[in-house]
């Protein structure tokens, strides 16, 4: 195997490994937990994920698209150095939050404000191999985070409380970070950090993390609006319908996160863009090749993984294997212009994201659920459409250095 392909399947196996230690945590806690107990955890994951993501796009994304290979080793330190101090002030604020809070919630929360900067950090090195061109060494810390995590919480009690939980899910990640740190070092190696690019106006990252909000701000809206009008039978129907597509979900994550380093060491707008309109047909393959093997299904086994949601559930997959399909197609192209101009994708998350909404309340009112599913793979064509018509309008000239510090 090629050494472009090893970094792409080792990417997809990470991405794989982080997606599969959020899963198992949530379903660990849930075992363990009274009901009232995992609706503190629940509360205290949510906010986690939150600023997980915040992070991703204000430190994570702009690691990624770094292509001065004599910097990384500075970039990767200074981001780093950035998370420790940013999750540190946040992880104060949340322990202050959680000290206020009466009871076993505040507890927990106080847990998450301790833990928070090495559960972070420990993420955050995943985009500096990614950035190296070494996802083999985020794999390894991911794994062994994995392993630990899992661990930790099989040994706890039943019916622990949601701040034990919290505080042993977060002090597992210290042997997958020593792990990372101790194979970053040769690369950091003589660099020195500076973080002062990460506090100035017009930092890259203010505009990623504007995508990030509205991006996971509409999606709850559509979910919210969608429950006003529609009944619980519907809203679960969709969900029930997305979730079956998981797996593919990883993949996009994966591109998303770690396709610009990959991506970008092709020569020119030309091959940037027949590199990533390849990956965007095997993408779109995949969605729909999975949409139909899913709705191939027999009803036994469809019940197996849905239950009774599967009936309302399985009357979807043709919607929902179109938009899979078309978000393969889409992700790619915003990957293009990750790569190429950065700046271009801001405009299109906010219209289309906002533009989904509306489809899919438009297509509730027309056709009931259906129409809802309908709407939201639409809204995914479009945004791919636009995203394809706004790469085709770039200069044909070879990408600009991607800085972290470019002005908005």
């Amino acid at each position: 195997m090629s050494r472009r392909g090893l970094a792409a399947v080792s990417s997809v196996l990470d991405q794989a490994a982080s997606s599969a230690t959020n899963i198992l945590v949530l379903v660990l806690a849930a075992r363990l937990s009274s009901a009232s107990g995992f609706a503190d955890f629940s509360m205290v994951y949510v906010t986690f994920s939150v600023l997980l993501g915040l992070n991703m796009a204000y430190v994570g994304q702009t690691v990624v698209l770094e292509k001065d290979e004599d910097r990384l080793g500075a970039v990767c330190r200074s981001g780093l150095a950035f998370t420790a101090a940013a999750s540190a002030a946040a992880g104060v604020l949340l322990a202050l939050v959680g000290l206020a809070v009466p009871g076993a919630g505040g507890r927990a929360f106080l847990a998450l404000g301790l833990v928070l900067p090495l559960v972070l950090v420990q993420d955050g090195l995943r985009y500096c191999f990614s950035a190296l061109r070494t996802p083999e060494r985020a794999l390894a810390a991911d794994a062994l985070r994995l392993v630990c995590v899992v661990a930790a919480l099989l040994l706890q009690p039943e019916g622990a409380s949601a701040g034990r939980l919290v505080l042993v899910w977060g002090v597992s990640a210290l042997p997958a970070l020593a792990l990372g740190l101790v194979l970053l070092r040769p690369y950091v190696r003589g660099s020195a950090a500076d973080v002062r690019p990460y506090l100035r106006r017009g930092h890259l990252g203010q505009r990623f993390v504007v995508e990030f909000a509205v991006g996971n701000g509409s999606s709850q809206l559509a979910v919210l609006g969608l429950g006003l009008f529609a009944t619980p039978l519907a809203v679960g129907s969709l969900r029930g319908a997305t979730t079956l597509f998981g797996p593919l979900n990883v993949l996009f994550n994966s591109a998303n996160a770690f396709g610009p380093p990959v991506v970008g060491r092709a020569s020119g707008k030309r091959g940037v863009v027949r590199l990533t309109v390849a990956m965007g047909g095997v993408l779109a393959a995949l969605g729909a090749g999975w949409g139909a093997v899913l709705y191939a299904l027999p009803e036994r086994l469809g019940r197996e993984l849905l239950g009774d949601t599967w009936a309302a559930a399985s009357a979807l997959l043709p919607a929902t294997g179109a938009q899979y399909a078309v978000m393969g197609l889409g992700t790619c192209a915003l990957l293009t212009l990750r790569v190429l101009n950065p700046k271009a994708t801001l405009s299109l998350q906010v219209v289309f994201s906002l533009l989904s909404v509306a489809l899919l309340l438009g297509g509730y009112a027309l056709a009931g659920v259906a129409g809802a599913a309908w709407g939201l793979a639409a809204g995914s064509a479009l945004k791919a459409a636009a995203a394809w018509l706004r790469v085709s309008r770039l200069p044909a000239a070879r990408p600009s250095e991607a800085s972290i510090t470019t002005a908005a």
